[in-house]
Formats: structure tokens, sequence, C-alpha cells
């Protein structure tokens, strides 16, 4: 099986791949759509329609050389003209992928979805940390530390010696009588 097609296969499993002309659509117009797939023997009104949701959605638009039975398999379907990849890093692994056999058509999108994907892995690390440094409740490097306690005599008092409590007069003691 090719690479490409088992790099679909996971993104169906996964949930991250829009199929047909509606979802592929819907996805362009939420901007959630990194790359559209097309294939090689779709309708020329198919073609022109994926390429207008990628210009919508501004996401590479790359024709492949797999038939609509080819991509339809990867992905669970019969036939598939078009589809719509959500997730930036299995995007950029089946550009590269496209870039390596059609170095012309394909190179300028997999660069582009190359740097994107390195950006989305570098959020990624930077909120694992956030919620590590969460989790150990980790003291802000901004915070004031905390103030020294204050002494609770005034110095002439603390010069004073307190007294020892004692009663006033003649203590006396009654004895019970039984």
């Amino acid at each position: 099986m090719d690479s490409v097609l088992h790099l679909l296969g996971i993104a169906r499993k996964a949930g991250r791949v829009e199929v047909g002309e509606e979802p592929v659509g819907a996805a362009a117009r939420a901007h959630q759509a990194k790359l559209i797939l097309t294939a090689c023997d779709g309708a020329d009104n198919s073609l022109r329609r994926a390429a207008h949701f990628a210009e919508i959605g501004k996401a590479p638009h790359l024709p492949t050389p797999y038939t609509k039975g080819g991509l339809g398999g990867a992905v669970g379907r019969s036939a598939c003209t078009m589809l719509a990849l959500t997730d930036v890093g299995l995007a950029a692994a089946i550009a590269a992928k496209l870039a390596e056999a059609d170095p012309e058509g394909c190179s300028a999108a997999a660069e582009q979805l190359k740097v994107q994907a390195g950006k989305a892995l570098q959020r990624q690390k930077e909120q694992r940390a956030h919620e590590k440094n969460l989790q150990k409740k980790n003291k802000k490097p901004w915070a004031p530390p905390p103030k020294a306690a204050k002494q609770t005599q005034s110095p002439p008092a603390a010069k004073k010696q307190a007294k020892p409590f004692a009663p006033k007069g003649k203590l006396t003691i009654k004895k019970q009588q039984p």
C-alpha cells in the first residue's frame, strides 16, 4: 500500500479528514482545512470547486496521482473526488510524501505546511509545560516575595520586662469543714 494512502487511513481513524464536497466546503469556510486533496480522474467542475474551497480557506490544494476509487478506499468510501485534512501534522506528512513524487507542484505547499506544523508543535509543548507548572503550583517569578514578620513591641517597650502576675493584697485560703 502506498504511504500517502496509509496516512490518509490514519487520518480517517483519527477523525482528522473531511470527505466529500459539502464537508470539505464547510471545513474550508471554517478555516479548519489545512490541506485539500483531489483525485486525478475527478470531474472538472469538482476540481474547480476544490480549488475555490482552498482559496476561501487559505489552504493548499494538491492534485494526487490517485483515482477516485483509490482515494475513497483509503478513507472508507467507494469513491472520493476531494477530501480535506484538518490536522496540520498529518497534512505536512502527506504533502511531503506527495512532494517526493512531484517536486514541482507540491514542494511549496509541503514547505508551508512543514512550517505550520512546527509552530503547532511548539504551541503544544508550551501548553504542556504550562499545565505542568499549574499542577506543581509553582510560584510565578514575578510575584513579590512574602513580607518579613513585624515585631509586635516597639523598641522602648522591648527593654521593659513583663512582670509576672501577682495578686494584690493578702491571700487567704479557707479550709472547708466537714
